[in-house]
């Protein structure tokens, strides 16, 4: 059989969704995050040494090398470009030859065929909307506006993290009548002038020697594309609401009245950089001796029946393993390996915010087969089925390979994985 690396096959499995959303894709699209992340991941496996610079908004090497990425995918570049590197004997000894796919013959093969299945699909890509490339591939939403030449624009500016955020504005200033930013939002660029890792007073500055001046103003917003809090700024908001407690971080006002899927602008976290997700811990049983996926419609009512007291606990989903501490008392109440993990998925009606997984009672011990379910509530539907998903796809570069297979309800992925002896892992949503 034929050496299979999981990267390879996770990127066909994202290339495969992106061809299904049709021929144009946006910044909008939900799977080009997760495409570009596993494009950097394959140019970085075994990479000794990273150089590059492109983008004056950009302040790291991983942040210019997506930016890259993504002005490769705009110009159906890339192929041409790893062809070049391949060809390039005193780039490509940058790369391990033990681990790198570039330097593996069996591999390189089908990640060029990938690459080209992609240079034949159309990028319409924001290449201004850079300024989070350094911190993660989910961009905000970024919008330009033209201000009429005024006197007083009317906002009051903080400086966080190298950015200018709008903490509040002025009555009767042009922004407050205009509408055009809300707070919370971040100012990218005035009049072409980017304020990306500005020093205190710098905006202030531009928009004194543009008094009179016609503006056109870049924004950044706070509010993601499905109207949720985008990811990476929750840390500099709760910063911003303590300064500004009528701050209004939450649901759009066309959402407000919306069911409780939409009421998740808060129940997440950051830590080292990682999200990780606010939710309630509502126990765990013993179901026995097997863990697919069927037992899940029937484990998580076991818990539940219980009726274990609930707590708020921090769910960390690291590169190998998941953690579940305490949010009050920092204890871990859990932790496990993704190959112990032997199926997960979200709760069916009435409660789409519970959601679960399966995990071997005791993986260092051979002879144990038995598993336990634990049971979880997310905020929201939405952040449900991300958890779901995420624990999912997180795993596959724990197993050796990945099947998609079509069932009426769901895709269901399963993995063949050999060193706890499971036949394999499924997670379904």
């Amino acid at each position: 059989m034929a050496p299979k690396d999981p990267l390879l096959g996770t990127l066909k499995v994202c290339v495969l969704n992106l061809l299904s959303d049709g021929e144009m894709v946006t910044d909008a699209n939900p799977h080009l995050a997760s495409c570009c992340e596993l494009l950097e991941l394959v140019l970085r496996k075994g990479l000794q040494l990273e150089q590059t610079r492109v983008c004056r908004k950009l302040l790291s090497a991983q942040g210019r090398g997506r930016y890259l990425l993504r002005l490769a995918l705009s110009r159906k570049a890339l192929p041409q470009f790893i062809s070049h590197l391949l060809h390039t004997p005193r780039v490509l000894e940058w790369y391990s030859p033990e681990v790198s796919i570039l330097r593996n013959e069996e591999f390189v093969e089908p990640f060029m065929s990938l690459l080209l299945v992609l240079s034949h699909m159309e990028f319409k890509l924001n290449m201004e909307n850079c300024s989070f490339l350094d911190e993660s591939w989910l961009l905000p939403v970024c919008e330009t506006y033209e201000v009429v030449p005024c006197r007083e624009v009317g906002m009051v500016l903080r400086y966080l993290s190298g950015r200018v955020f709008v903490l509040d504005l002025m009555p009767g200033g042009q922004a407050h009548i205009d509408k055009f930013i809300c707070p919370g939002d971040i100012i990218d660029e005035i009049n072409g002038t980017s304020l990306r890792n500005s020093k205190n007073g710098q905006a202030g500055v531009v928009l004194s020697r543009l008094k009179g001046c016609p503006l056109t103003i870049s924004v950044l917003r706070w509010r993601a594309q499905d109207g949720t809090v985008y990811r990476p700024l929750i840390k500099s908001l709760r910063a911003l609401r303590m300064e500004n407690p009528s701050m209004q971080i939450g649901p759009a006002p066309s959402q407000q009245s919306a069911s409780k899927d939409q009421r998740s602008s808060l129940s997440q976290c950051l830590k080292e950089g990682r999200i990780v997700y606010i939710v309630q811990f509502l126990g765990k049983t013993s179901i026995g001796m097997f863990g697919g996926k069927e037992v899940l419609q029937h484990a998580i009512p076991q818990v539940l029946q219980k009726n274990q007291p609930s707590r708020e606990v921090l769910l960390d989903m690291k590169e190998t393993h998941l953690t579940c501490t305490d949010s009050c008392s920092k204890q871990e109440l859990f932790k496990h390996h993704y190959p112990e993990i032997s199926c997960v998925g979200r709760f069916g009606q009435p409660d789409y915010t519970i959601f679960a997984f399966c995990v071997a009672d005791s993986p260092d011990t051979p002879q144990s087969t038995g598993f336990c379910c634990v049971a979880l509530r997310a905020s929201t539907t939405k952040e449900c089925e991300e958890i779901v998903c995420r624990i999912g796809e997180t795993a596959m570069s724990s197993y050796e390979l990945l099947v998609p297979i079509f069932s009426e309800q769901a895709y269901i992925y399963v993995f063949v994985f050999t060193a706890t002896g499971f036949k394999h892992t499924e997670w379904f949503v």
